[in-house]
């Protein structure tokens, strides 16, 4: 097939460091090029892919130090789409809902990844006003706010198999991996940790608009002698950092649409202490590839509990199914059910009878 992928501008594909969508969006878009697949990738033009790649901007948004506007490039891009959008069989959009208004009149086959929280009480006027718009969720949690939505599919998200080396263990030390902010929550496993005498390293970036909580809730706690801060790291670091750790926390207190922290740990076999929200009950199976919990207090219990568990198991469970193979193959079914729907929509358009064709309405006779 021929497709498009169409990634935000925000971030390289691949980012160097944290960077969720476009990590994903680089994982697929290989992929599909490895399944072969003719690919063109829509992304900032630092961006790094074996498809064809069409900038949408110089270098990645948070990267340009010249960039002050960060709407306008995606229009740009999105209109480069628009020209470009009979080229392609499926054009396969990760840019939110920036689109959804230029693609509506489209007879072109299109869908769009969801890539964030759906809770926010400005989208489900949106969601309602676009229903026909074809969108795929990453987990079945994260549809709970929109039910109607036009969902066409559920495509969990996959990393290469070899991306992250599978370490046998065992690890010394609790992980914390992802971005610096509330809903992520730090302090509880700055609090996990010390209940448990055990070493934390903290991996994570730390984002403009999570400044302030930083410096005033998290600074003041890294003064103690078992919390390590590492600061954002990139995917060459990730495999000893997660590899070499005895669990992988994430004490989330938010509706997490996936959460890609998990799927890295299970890779490398280190099993994860989750807090049960979002899709955390859908990634982790309870007792294989981590701990399930619903307070401080069970997750201080867990910490032991997982040094009993198999990492080779744990690993299993991403080979089985968080691999980005799986995950091309799940969306490229997904391809080809709309190549289908709309030969038959086409296929019955034209065997519909023109009004010339339809037989007159006969008078009766006075």
């Amino acid at each position: 097939m021929n497709i498009a992928q169409v990634a935000p501008l925000y971030e390289t594909v691949p980012p160097p460091g944290y960077g969720g969508t476009e990590r994903v969006v680089s994982w697929l878009t290989e992929e599909l090029v490895r399944l072969g697949h003719k690919v063109t990738l829509f992304a900032s033009g630092d961006s790094n892919t074996r498809a064809r790649l069409i900038p949408g901007c110089p270098l990645s948004l948070r990267t340009d130090p010249n960039c002050q506007d960060f709407l306008a490039p995606h229009l740009l891009m999105l209109e480069e789409v628009r020209k470009r959008r009979d080229q392609f069989d499926v054009v396969h959009f990760h840019t939110d809902y920036l689109h959804f208004s230029l693609c509506r009149e489209w007879r072109q086959n299109h869908l769009t990844t969801l890539h964030g929280r759906l809770d926010l009480p400005a989208l489900a006027p949106l969601y309602r006003e676009f229903n026909e718009v074809p969108v795929v969720s990453i987990s079945q949690a994260q549809r709970r706010p929109l039910p109607f939505a036009n969902w066409i599919g559920n495509v969990y998200h996959g990393l290469p198999d070899n991306a992250l080396r599978f370490h046998r263990g065992p690890g010394k030390y609790l992980a914390f991996i992802g971005r610096m902010s509330p809903e992520k929550r730090p302090d509880r496993a700055i609090e996990i940790a010390c209940a448990t005498g055990m070493q934390l390293k903290i991996a994570a970036k730390v984002d403009r608009a999570d400044r302030d909580y930083f410096r005033s809730k998290i600074e003041p706690l890294l003064d103690r002698s078992n919390i390590e801060f590492i600061g954002e790291i990139g995917d060459n670091q990730k495999a000893d950092f997660l590899g070499n750790a005895l669990a992988c926390l994430a004490p989330i207190d938010w509706p997490e649409p996936f959460g890609l922290n998990m799927i890295e740990a299970m890779a490398c076999g280190t099993p994860i202490i989750a807090f049960r929200h979002g899709s955390v009950p859908e990634i982790i199976e309870n007792g294989v590839s981590g701990i399930i919990v619903d307070s401080v207090e069970e997750a201080i219990e867990a910490v032991d509990r997982v040094k009993r568990m198999s990492r080779a198991a744990c690993r299993g469970a991403f080979e089985e199914r968080f691999t980005s193979r799986r995950m091309a193959l799940d969306y490229v079914q997904l391809y080809e059910q709309l190549a289908e729907d709309s030969m038959s929509l086409r296929k019955l358009s034209f065997s519909l009878p023109s009004k010339s064709e339809e037989e007159p309405i006969l008078e009766d006779a006075a």
